[in-house]
């Protein structure tokens, strides 16, 4: 194989990138000027209790909330803090209108079917009613029926029917026992076993014999056998007509039956059938008509039930026994009013905090008889949340619904068919389900989920029937612009809290910090944060701090501590991670130049707090056909995101390189010393410039730290938390000692985001730190290095001496390379 020798490139002097101005201390923070709030106080503010700043959410609660059609069920989604509960709150009672047409839900028994109660549902008021008509009815019988029984009146007609029937049947036996003994016989009466029964014996000589006595006399020659046999024709004779004369009997006794029911009809009945006429007057509805006329069908059939209430009472125990509870017998008269509007004055609004199936749908409660037996009935219906919320709104927390057991099933089934079932369901125990299937009630709710977006997102996609039945999402912005409006509802707001929980007077500078931190909050110079409960929470601690300062009013420094000290509850990991780079232990350099090394910056979150701090990135290239090789991703470290943010990498790089040679080179880029997932693209800038460094081999400022991510066009795009990252680096090279040459390159588009700590406008007021914005990669690797990015020619080639051309210039050594060693192979 012929060796070919590789020509040296002609060493090149780096050309010096032009002058990059850093930012001007005014870019850094937006003041709030004390002044340019007009008030000296909080007490010259009128307090407000209007929603602020979400327009969007109030718009579609209202048209949620009036829409009365199908399916127009409200799911709220936004941050927690926003107001989310408390602005449905304040929304609801506008539509708290008058209570007109609330409806009570009753349970009565089904005598047809006991084990399927009947649902009554009357307007307001009127189930109150009938529960106590009902009582009243049954007490009224259990007085007057026995009174009845015991009268004059019924005793002469029970008397005349029970007389008038005793002499007919005393006339078909005498007239029986008549023909009997006109035949030789005689009615006797006979013990079979413990009962007695009538039968025919002949009479020989005055005495009653038995045919078996006279057939063994017979058989013994001792009695004629002509006269047996006659004798036991007669008496089968007899017989026959014996049982003709009981039946007769046996009809007269239901004839006796059929008259006291006519009796009871005629005197008892009346009382019955004036108070129930006069509860179908009351309630004119059907279904309770229906049920009336089965209560009276069943009393009439039991009024041995109301008779047996005068009884003697059962002599008291004795010593050493236990007096059995009474059994209510008349239960089944009762009515269980599960919702009751009677005293309603407005649309029921139910907020239900604990959403587990019974608190939700109610239950079938199950009684324990002495026995050890579980017993249950109507009576034991208890209503859940939906139904006293029918006619009005049932506020849910959607993740609490969500994860308790069967609830969103059995919630959709129910917003869908507009009926709710109420039944035992306990799964967790080893109760067998109650066979107990009360009748569904309609119901007219709309319902209220409070969750984020995820969550709706998921119902969204994967739960077809969400869409139904939640037709209104109201959406919560956690941000609202910056404006004189905005700035006023907040000083209002500022004075409801302070008003509400009696805290001590804000002064302007107080509030003027308050604003300054609102607007830190949201990230974005021009946006107020709208998660007021976090603002709240700080009106609070600073009214504490200037309680322990024995201050009157609440001043600046007094929101400042409380600020401050938010922060430090929460920052013990950010300070063992600063004393980790302090002490070495976490390899980040702030001083010196290195190849192919870049300062990379990134937001750690705990729930709490979330703080920046910086993470080495190194590059290395060589020659090969690999590409961009992004470690985290081999080691299953690396997120989408990231990925991402890595693949584009080639496309720039091919786009800028790879236009007259093939792009052949392996580049592996890492973030040093982690040891956990990485996500997002904010360091693909900085995983650009270490290429860059590496490929050319000029080195990098490490005093400098990067954020941002770039595109296939090398432009340099927004990232979050920008405020963390630069205040991150910050810190470090504060704990070193600031040079004035420290500084955090950002993307151009997050100079509006910035809400800098004041000593860090500080150290940039005395030059002691830099904010350098940028809007390429060519322009960020010209404050990194000190050289000359270059621009790309016509004819594709770069100013010779610039970080591009020795790029460039690499990668074509790295083809050349390539070409003998493919040669090589051949």
């Amino acid at each position: 194989m012929k060796k070919t020798r590789r020509s040296q490139p002609s060493l090149t002097r780096s050309k010096p990138a032009p002058l990059h101005k850093p930012l001007p201390v005014d870019k850094l923070r937006w003041h709030c000027d004390p002044k340019s709030l007009k008030v000296k106080t909080s007490d010259e503010i009128k307090p407000s209790r209007e929603i602020i700043g979400q327009e969007r959410a109030l718009r579609a609660l209202r048209v949620g909330l009036a829409m009365k059609h199908f399916g127009y069920n409200i799911f709220v989604t936004g941050l927690s803090g926003t107001g989310r509960t408390t602005t449905i709150k304040r929304m609801l009672h506008e539509f708290e209108l008058k209570g007109d047409g609330l409806r009570d839900h009753c349970y009565v028994f089904n005598f047809k079917n006991p084990d399927q109660p009947i649902a009554l549902s009357l307007p307001a008021g009127q189930g109150r009613g009938l529960k106590i008509d009902m009582a009243n009815f049954i007490a009224d019988l259990q007085r007057n029926i026995p009174a009845i029984y015991e009268g004059q009146r019924y005793q002469d007609a029970r008397k005349s029917v029970l007389s008038h029937f005793q002499d007919r049947q005393k006339t078909v036996l005498q007239d029986f026992e008549k023909r009997v003994k006109e035949r030789g016989f005689e009615l006797v009466q006979v013990q079979v076993g413990n009962l007695m029964r009538p039968d025919i014996v002949p009479l020989v000589g005055e005495k009653a014999t038995s045919l078996d006595e006279l057939e063994t006399l017979s058989q013994k020659g001792e009695f004629p056998k002509e006269q047996f046999t006659s004798l036991k024709e007669a008496q089968g004779v007899l017989e026959k007509q014996m049982s003709t004369v009981f039946r007769e009997l046996r009809n007269i006794e239901k004839k006796v039956q059929q008259s006291l029911t006519e009796i009871e009809e005629r005197l008892v009945m009346p009382i019955v059938d004036e108070a129930i006429q006069v509860m179908k007057v009351t309630y004119d509805d059907k279904k309770v008509h229906a049920y009336l006329d089965h209560v009276r069908e069943n009393i009439g059939e039991n009024l041995d039930r109301f008779r047996a209430q005068t009884a003697s009472p059962s002599p008291p125990p004795q010593q050493g026994e236990e007096q059995e509870e009474e059994e209510d017998v008349l239960l089944e008269y009762e009515v269980n009013l599960l919702v009751d509007n009677s005293h309603t004055e407005h649309t029921p609004v139910v907020i239900e905090t604990n959403p587990k199936y019974k608190n939700i749908f109610g239950t079938v409660e199950r009684v324990l008889e002495k026995g050890g037996v579980w017993r249950t009935e109507f009576t034991q219906i208890k209503a859940g949340a939906l139904l006293q919320a029918d006619g009005g709104y049932l506020v849910l927390n959607a993740l609490d619904t969500l994860v308790e057991p069967g609830v969103w099933q059995d919630l959709k089934r129910t917003l869908r068919t507009g009926k709710m079932e109420i039944h035992t369901y306990e799964p967790m125990f080893g109760f067998a389900p109650s066979g107990m299937k009360p009748e569904p009630i309609k119901l007219n709710v709309k319902v209220i989920m409070i969750g984020d977006a995820e969550l709706y997102q998921f119902l969204y996609d994967r739960d077809e029937d969400f869409q139904k039945i939640f037709k209104i999402r109201s959406d919560f912005d956690y941000e609202m612009p910056r404006n004189t409006s905005s700035v006023e509802k907040y000083l209002q707001f500022i004075k409801m809290v302070s008003d509400d929980e009696k805290l001590k007077t804000c002064d302007r500078n107080a509030m003027a910090v308050l604003l300054e931190f609102g607007l830190r909050l949201s990230g974005r110079q021009g946006k107020l944060s709208t998660r007021f409960n976090v603002i709240a929470d700080v009106i609070r601690e600073a009214n504490y701090w200037a309680g322990e300062d024995h201050a009157d009013v609440v001043l600046d420094r007094h929101v400042k501590k409380a600020i401050e000290e938010r922060l430090y509850r929460g920052s013990m990991v950010e300070e063992k991670m600063q004393e980790m780079i302090t002490e070495g232990t976490m390899m980040i350099d702030t001083e010196g130049s290195v190849v192919g090394q870049v300062n990379g910056l990134a937001v750690y979150d705990s729930g709490e707090h979330a703080f920046g701090k910086p993470s080495r990135i190194t590059a290395r290239t060589a020659l090969g056909r690999a590409g961009v090789i992004n470690i985290e991703r081999d080691a299953e470290m690396s997120g989408p995101t990231h990925n991402k943010g890595v693949a584009i990498l080639s496309g720039y790089l091919r786009s800028l390189f790879a236009q007259d040679k093939p792009l052949i080179m392996s580049a592996s880029i890492t973030f040093e010393q982690s040891y956990g997932g990485i996500d997002g693209d904010s360091a693909s800038s900085t995983e650009m410039y270490a290429i860059l460094s590496s490929l050319s081999g000029v080195p990098i400022r490490q005093e400098l730290a990067v954020t941002g991510s770039v595109n296939q066009k090398g432009e340099v795009q927004p990232i979050g938390g920008v405020n963390l990252k630069i205040e991150g680096f910050f810190d470090i090279c504060k704990a070193r000692g600031l040079t004035g040459k420290q500084g955090v390159l950002i993307p151009i588009q997050n100079v509006d985001d910035l809400m800098l700590r004041d000593d860090v406008i500080e150290a940039v007021q005395k030059k002691k730190f830099n904010i350098y914005p940028v809007s390429t990669v060519n322009e960020g690797i010209e404050i990194l290095t000190g050289v000359k990015a270059g621009e790309q020619g016509k004819k594709g080639s770069f100013e010779e001496g610039t970080i591009n051309f020795l790029a460039d210039r690499k990668l074509g050594q790295y083809a050349e390379d390539w070409r003998t060693f493919e040669a090589g192979k051949g």
